[in-house]
């Protein structure tokens, strides 16, 4: 196990934004809130008079939202917001960093980053660690809930929301995961009540790639087209956010499931039970067995330019974009980040993908498409979940909780 306690005070990679629901003419006291809220958090409007320009409510009703959340403990003055041409300065107003904890489990097959931060956007301590997924669930959550009582000290669990993020296909509405290739004994686990259980407070599920995928997003500038972020490690996958900040997870939890996508002429056996799937032929764990290596291995070969380890990552680029190429039809992304254990060793797997995509692709779909890294591969998960976890804090039901137990 490593483990970073980074200084109060630090930061994730870059800030994220959150999402903001449409105001109607007619709206509670709670959704007002909420929606202020949540702008100040992204730093989109910080004084009041934004606020109202930005929502087209009245100075009188954006008065009245930031009482009631300075009143509960959710706002806070922190500081003059000074402007060139303008009167008087306007008092700046900023999410208090107090009003809620987020901690971040994100987790793959082997290893898991757990994060603590606070609704400023403040990383306040960090641990990974390494696991097993095969283990089963109730000894890895063990694990995770103890270390994660480690980092939060005593008493916090009162405004504590817990974000899991696990590699498999995810029931959120119900906490469990459905029918994971490559984690035996899980399905149909509750995950969320365990968790809940142990370290109580709230507690969400997450698909790890859609974490990743949310995080990458909301890092970046809202764009005209959708987000696809593709993970490549011990297996393959990816999520996809719309452009307006949404995860589409589908009607099971199943989208992005793309390392289950058969590759033509593929032969190899897949965890889930099929021949050929993309996962099978082209992830960390096919090659470094084909390699004789272990994934460990394999990635330091790489990193020194091994040359049977390149021809092995060149010939899973090209399956890799191949299937990309017909999401770009499909989707007509913006971006396409490229993330996990296989793309951060080396660009090749990044050259490779985006040299199959535009040449197979057709241009109207991939005259505005980058192609890119992970603006943030140590935190993309983390970010993703600070935002789920952030806008619950700032929902209007947990807002009406906290206004009627003043």
């Amino acid at each position: 196990m490593s483990e970073q306690r980074p200084a109060l005070g630090s930061k994730l990679d870059g800030p994220v934004w959150l999402q903001v629901p449409p105001l109607s003419a007619r709206v509670s006291p709670e959704v007002i809130a909420s929606t202020l809220a949540r702008l100040i958090s992204s730093g989109t409007a910080t004084s009041k008079a934004d606020l109202g320009r930005v929502t087209g409510l009245a100075r009188s009703t954006v008065d009245t939202g930031i009482r009631t959340l300075e009143s509960i403990g959710a706002v806070r003055i922190g500081g003059l917001q000074h402007l060139a041409g303008r009167g008087r300065p306007a008092e700046a107003l900023e999410i208090d960093p107090s009003f809620g904890l987020v901690l971040v489990a994100d987790c793959g097959a082997h290893q898991a980053r757990l994060a603590v931060l606070d609704l400023g956007q403040n990383l306040l301590a960090s641990h990974t660690l390494a696991l097993s997924m095969a283990d089963g669930p109730q000894p890895v959550l063990d694990t995770i809930a103890a270390e994660a009582a480690d980092l939060l000290g005593p008493g916090l669990s009162q405004h504590l929301i817990t974000v899991v993020g696990l590699p498999g296909p995810v029931d959120d509405r119900h906490g469990t995961v459905v029918r994971p290739p490559i984690m035996p004994g899980w399905d149909g686990y509750r995950v969320a009540a365990h968790l809940r259980e142990l370290l109580g407070g709230r507690v969400s599920l997450e698909n790890d790639v859609n974490l990743r995928a949310l995080g990458e997003a909301r890092a970046r500038p809202p764009a005209p087209g959708p987000l696809l972020f593709v993970k490549v490690g011990t297996g393959i996958g990816a999520g996809l956010v719309t452009s307006d900040g949404k995860l589409l997870r589908g009607a099971d939890g199943a989208a992005g499931d793309i390392g289950h996508v058969r590759v033509p002429q593929g032969t190899s056996l897949c965890a889930c039970g099929n021949t050929g799937c993309l996962e099978a032929e082209a992830g960390l764990g096919a090659l470094s067995r084909a390699a004789g290596l272990s994934p460990d291995a394999f990635l330091h070969a790489l990193v020194h330019r091994d040359q049977a380890v390149l021809e092995l990552v060149q010939g899973s680029a090209t399956a890799i974009g191949e299937v990309l190429a017909s999401l770009v039809h499909m989707f007509n992304p913006s971006h396409i980040v490229l993330g996990g254990r296989l793309a951060e060793a080396t660009d090749e797997l990044l050259a490779g993908v985006r040299s199959v995509v535009y040449r197979r692709a057709l241009p109207l779909a991939t005259r505005n498409l980058t192609i890119t890294g992970s603006l943030q591969p140590a935190d993309a998960g983390c970010a993703g979940g600070f935002v789920i976890g952030a806008e619950q804090f700032l929902q209007p039901d947990i807002l009406l909780e906290r206004m009627g137990g003043q």
